[in-house]
């Protein structure tokens, strides 16, 4: 469409703010009113969410206008969400989820080359040059769109065009995917299995004792505490990382602000003034919705009908290839429990889409059956820092692959 012909209507933080809570309320009603929805677990921000950005992309495609959204919000709650799950990481925890940790960073590298493989293959097997095809692999699909649009433009300069928009497409497609896949994973295999679910009477997530009632007092002084920590994190977070960044050392914001808040946290326990883990919780449900429905209503559907029919067919193949190594690998890896049906619905997530699509698989999950410690743990980890290392490590390895095959 000719941009003489657009009409760009920027929305800001505020208003983005309000129509994402509008978009959730909508999810919930949807989900609520349709049991297909909430007995396959859909987060309810994926649900309202792309009913929201359908609109958008009509409103583009026969309106010829165009919604820009301020995102800078959007990464604050990023940070935010990051820093209650580091809040909730005591040391106890996170030693005896050890082995599960390494295991499940072993089986997402495993994957990862899987990932690459099948995008490769496909995309050769249709004719299309092999880079578009890593594009539609681990680059887009757990890279996420910040690893696409930056191996986008590396494409573009080699001669690849259109290598950006593909794989904008194929990490928005993820999304979507990684928000539907997980739930009806996670119902599939308790019904195939004998799993053992907790009571429903057990706390949710990471919650690991009843806490005492609280006045009105008690409450505000929990909620304040809690909020300068996680101020705290978000804060020395970005300030560490400027310090790593001049010594020539990157690390993504959403990690650095997880790790200070698990040292802010274990330091509290010390003096034996544990934070509130029902406000953590509370502040991290409410930022991981509203960010995941930020992402959901700003994606740009319109763009996705450009290369529509090679991105479905590569999609679908990643699609079914995941649902088979989360029911047939993960779920059997990390030991065929409720814990590890849980870790298999946010592996979708993660491989497909991004770590907090991840984290609503699981938030959904748990949300109708109980507590999983050890998901919130470790998926959340090797999200935030282990695949991002491990996957910059197998493009480089498939891109010299690709490199010697042509020439």
């Amino acid at each position: 469409m000719p941009e003489e012909q657009l009409t760009v209507l920027a929305v800001d933080q505020m208003d983005m703010l309000s129509i994402s809570i509008l978009v959730l309320f909508l999810g919930m009603y949807l989900n609520r009113r349709f049991r297909l929805l909430a007995d396959n677990h859909i987060p309810p921000a994926v649900t309202g969410g792309l009913i929201f950005s359908a609109a958008a992309a009509l409103l583009y495609s026969f309106g010829d206008i165009e919604l820009q959204f301020d995102m800078r919000f959007r990464d604050l709650l990023l940070l935010t969400f990051f820093s209650t799950v580091g809040l909730s990481a005591r040391l106890r925890t996170i030693v005896s989820g050890g082995k599960a940790l390494g295991l499940l960073v072993l089986v997402a590298g495993v994957f990862l080359v899987i990932q690459d493989i099948i995008g490769v293959g496909t995309a050769v097997l249709m004719g299309y040059h092999p880079g578009y095809g890593l594009m539609g692999g681990s680059i887009s699909l757990a890279g996420g769109h910040g690893t696409a649009i930056a191996w986008g433009a590396e494409a573009v300069a080699s001669g690849l065009a259109e290598a950006r928009e593909v794989g904008i497409a194929f990490a928005t497609f993820g999304l979507i995917c990684g928000g539907l896949l997980g739930g009806p994973i996670a119902r599939y295999l308790i019904s195939r299995n004998d799993i053992s679910l907790p009571r429903k009477a057990t706390p949710k997530k990471r919650s690991e004792a009843d806490e005492p009632e609280m006045d009105a007092s008690d409450r505000l002084f929990s909620v304040l505490s809690v909020l300068l920590c996680l101020a705290l994190c978000v804060s020395i977070g970005d300030l560490v990382n400027r310090l790593l960044f001049d010594a020539g050392f990157l690390l993504p914001g959403f990690l650095t602000a997880m790790l200070i808040a698990i040292v802010i946290t274990n330091v509290i326990d010390l003096f034996d003034k544990p934070l509130s883990v029902a406000v953590i919780d509370g502040f991290g449900e409410v930022s991981l919705n509203i960010f995941l429905s930020m992402s959901m209503i700003s994606m740009q559907l319109w763009v996705l009908s450009q290369s529509a029919s090679a991105i479905i067919v590569v999609l679908i193949a990643q699609v079914v290839v995941m649902t088979l190594f989360a029911t047939l690998i993960v779920f059997r890896v990390m030991g065929r429990d409720y814990d590890a049906v849980v870790i298999s619905a946010g592996f979708a997530g993660l491989g497909l889409g991004a770590t907090p699509v991840a984290i609503a698989n699981m938030d959904a999950i748990t949300a109708k059956y109980g507590a999983s410690a050890k998901a919130f743990l470790v998926v959340p980890l090797v999200g935030a820092f282990f695949i991002d290392l491990m996957n910059a490590t197998v493009i480089k390895l498939f891109i010299a692959g690709i490199a010697r095959w042509l020439l």
